[in-house]
């Protein structure tokens, strides 16, 4: 059955950090707050990304992670994900049951506190996952799992404390739930007809209607190595004296 609202379990924010194998930024290590927080365009006060290219943004200013997903992650990778599969492990900013990608559509308006938001884009896994859950492939296993989460865009700001409900208001595109979205993204790729209907879809962020429309003008699908690939450890060349 379809719910139509769920309290919101925990709030997460945090600060860019070395992270990387190269000291890249991230602020995946977020924080769990038990205050109530205000919600703007650029997402949750106090909470910022470290790579400001491909996270965060106005497409991009909440992260909502299903705490379901977790429990699936633990029983996948057995006793030693205990710990780190956990509401938070993947950086998100807030943290239900019961939306996940077979409930949510792009385009839905939800009421968060008082704030609004709309949902734009699922996320697209990236090789920070891998550091963060110490495992080689996690980029690409949830890909694969098609459990990536999504994105909100701040309609209207606000504020949002934990246990306010997370209500949808408006659904826009009930044909396009996230599951939908996802498989033709990372498994039926080349379909033409679902390509040319999301190059169409007003409610997607529009990154992504460019890239359904890259894929039918150059017949191929994008390169993901470079997000799902830890990239390696660069030696900074040094001089030596005879």
């Amino acid at each position: 059955m379809q719910i139509s609202s769920s309290i919101i379990a925990e709030i997460f924010i945090g600060q860019p950090c070395a992270y990387g194998p190269n000291s890249e930024a991230s602020a995946i290590q977020k924080q769990s707050i038990n205050h109530a927080v205000k919600v703007t365009t650029a997402g949750l006060h106090g909470d910022e990304q470290g790579d400001k290219l491909y996270h965060g943004g106005p497409d991009k200013a909440v992260h909502h992670y299903p705490a379901e997903h977790y429990a699936l992650w633990r029983a996948q990778l057995g006793p030693d994900a205990a710990s780190t599969f956990q509401p938070g492990g993947f950086g998100e900013n807030i943290s239900t049951t019961g939306w996940t990608e077979h409930t949510v559509c792009i385009g839905d308006v939800f009421a968060m506190g008082t704030a609004l938001l709309q949902v734009t884009q699922a996320r697209q896994p990236c090789w920070k996952l891998n550091l963060r859950f110490n495992h080689d492939h996690m980029a690409s296993m949830v890909q694969n799992s098609l459990r990536t989460g999504w994105y909100y865009r701040v309609l209207q700001a606000g504020v949002v404390a934990q246990g306010d409900n997370l209500r949808l208001l408006d659904r826009v595109a009930p044909q396009w739930p996230l599951a939908r979205l996802l498989h033709y993204l990372y498994l039926d790729t080349m379909n033409q007809h679902a390509l040319q209907a999301m190059a169409e879809l007003g409610a997607l962020t529009p990154s992504w209607r460019k890239l359904a429309q890259n894929r039918l003008e150059r017949g191929r699908v994008e390169d993901w190595s470079r997000r799902l690939m830890t990239p390696a450890v660069e030696f900074a060349a040094s001089s030596t004296q005879a």
